[in-house]
Order: structure tokens, then sequence, then C-alpha cells
């Protein structure tokens, strides 16, 4: 006998009572979603170079309506030329859980000094959420994440939400729920004062050329300029911030992170910040070691409720 084929519903299509003995039988677990990466994404062209976002979505079902969270994800690289999906692997399980996530190329430093980062990151976030049905993303729940030269880029971004300087072609505020930094710089001139393997006053360091090539100890205008605590106040709101730190980091100092905490803290903004001991700069432990992920996903569950 010929079945006819007929549009019906996966929940409401009968399960098959075919079998053969030796058969195993798994029950499905959907708590997860399949994640579907879509590469090369352009979201503006400056200074002459087109620049890119990779963008994570959890996969929707044949005829699924749904609006997820958006995270904004800054790929640290000392502000030179990034290796875009470092950390793309660490982020699927991120994403498998019901979050959008945008991969962002900033322009190097040696293209374009400081604050273009900054301006570029903001403008892939407009991007983001003008193109919000199209990503399937609720634009009202923005999350900001950035490891190393990205934490101090999405920490910028919060730090100078509003002000014209920074705005670039992005149109209006943003929704930003939470800030995720993880070992991030925040205030250049004083790297030198922890141990590290890196001279970081030097013109041709990663801080050096942020600032236009220049010996970072003798232009402390570019360095509060650059700086997001130049821009915290207690008069300005902020969204909360988690913060994230090796105590081995050997290439952005401890301490920066610290500074960061204390002056949110002392201004009466929320702020959480954890010490991952015997960690280095970066590495597997803030994507393997239980407790930081914990704390990470906690963080962004708090904020996106």
């Amino acid at each position: 006998m010929r079945i006819e084929p007929r549009i019906i519903g996966r929940r409401d299509f009968p399960s098959s009572l075919v079998s053969a003995e030796g058969i195993g039988t798994i029950f499905a677990d959907e708590s997860r979603r399949a994640v579907n990466v879509t590469f090369g994404v352009e979201y503006s062209v400056k200074s002459g170079m087109p620049l890119h976002l990779t963008i994570l979505e959890p996969r929707l079902e044949d005829g699924e309506e749904a609006a997820f969270p958006l995270v904004v994800f800054v790929q640290g690289s000392a502000w030179f030329k990034q290796e875009l999906h470092q950390n793309l692997g660490q982020l699927v399980p991120y994403a498998a859980s019901g979050l959008v996530i945008a991969m962002v190329e900033y322009r190097p430093s040696p293209l374009a000094p400081f604050p273009a980062q900054v301006k570029d990151a903001r403008t892939a976030t407009g991007f983001m959420l003008a193109n919000a049905a199209r990503y399937h993303i609720d634009p009202n729940r923005l999350i900001l994440w950035g490891d190393s030269s990205g934490g101090h880029t999405v920490a910028m971004i919060a730090a100078t939400e509003g002000l014209e300087e920074f705005a670039d072609e992005a149109a209006g505020p943003l929704p930003i729920r939470g800030v995720v930094d993880y070992y991030g710089p925040n205030l250049l001139a004083t790297m030198n004062e922890e141990p590290s393997i890196q001279d970081h006053d030097a013109p041709n360091s990663p801080e050096g050329m942020l600032l236009g090539g220049v010996r970072v100890s003798e232009h402390p205008e570019r360095v509060a300029k650059a700086s997001p605590l130049s821009y915290i106040e207690s008069s300005r709101p902020l969204p909360p911030f988690l913060i994230m730190h090796g105590d081995k980091d050997r290439l952005v100092p401890f301490g920066q992170s610290v500074l960061l905490f204390k002056k949110l803290k002392d201004c009466g903004h929320r702020v959480e910040m954890y010490r991952l001991v015997d960690a280095d700069h970066g590495g597997r432990a803030f994507w393997t070691s239980k407790e930081a992920c914990e704390a990470t996903r906690d963080f962004l569950r708090r904020c996106l409720a």
C-alpha cells in the first residue's frame, strides 16, 4: 500500500514501530542546540580594509521562530591583526545554549591607531542590531565580551557609551546588559610596574603602537584617553561587569584588572572579579576550568534574565 506524503509537524508525526532484534534506544536530548557558523560577513570598509564578522547562531527547527540574545565578542590580538577564529571552538557551547555570537574583526593598530578598534567594534555591534531579524536576535539583550586587547575594547565601548567622540556611525544607544572582560589592559602607563616578559613602554610595543607608535610614558594625555578608567564616574550609568584574570599573566599584569575592578566598585557600579589561580595570559584555563565557566555562564544568565 502506498502512503501519500503530507505536511505534518515533527511533534505530531508518528514514531516508527519498525524494529529488529539488537537495535539500541537513545532518547533525544534537545536541551542544547546545534550551531550554524557563517564566516566572512562584511560589516564595513574602513581605511581601505574590509572588516568582517564570524557569526554563530543557534540552529532553528523548520518553522521555529525565536530571538536570541546577542554577544559581541572581540578577539584579542595586542591590537595587531587578529586570529579571528582563535576562540571559535570555545564559543560554540555558549552559542548552543541559546546565544547569537558575533566575532568582530577590527583594524590593526599599524593601520589605524586608537580609537579605531573601539569604533570598529561599535560599528559591528550596530550592524548586528540593524540585522536583528536576519540573525534571529533580540535587539534589547546585548552582551559585550572580549579577551586581552578585546577586553580593553569592550570596556572602552561601555565606558564611553553616549560620547560622540567614540560613536562612529553606530546609531543610537547600545542596549548593553553586561560586559565580560577577560584579562584586558586598562591603564597602559602602569603596565611596566609589575613583572612582565615584555616592555610595554617602547614605541613598537603593542601599547606604543596602539597610541600611534610612540613611547607610552611620554604621552600621558593619550594614555588617559585610551583608558576606560578615565570615563567611569558615579554619575554615568554602566552595565554590570565580569572581570577574570590569571594571577600568573606574563603579558598583561594582573593588577590591570584590579585597577578596573576598584574604579567600578568605588564609583558604585556592579562588578565582580575572579582571580584564576596559576593561569597565564589566556589559554585553556579560562575555557576548561569548571568554576571559571560556571561563573561566566551565571553572569550571562543574570544579565540576560
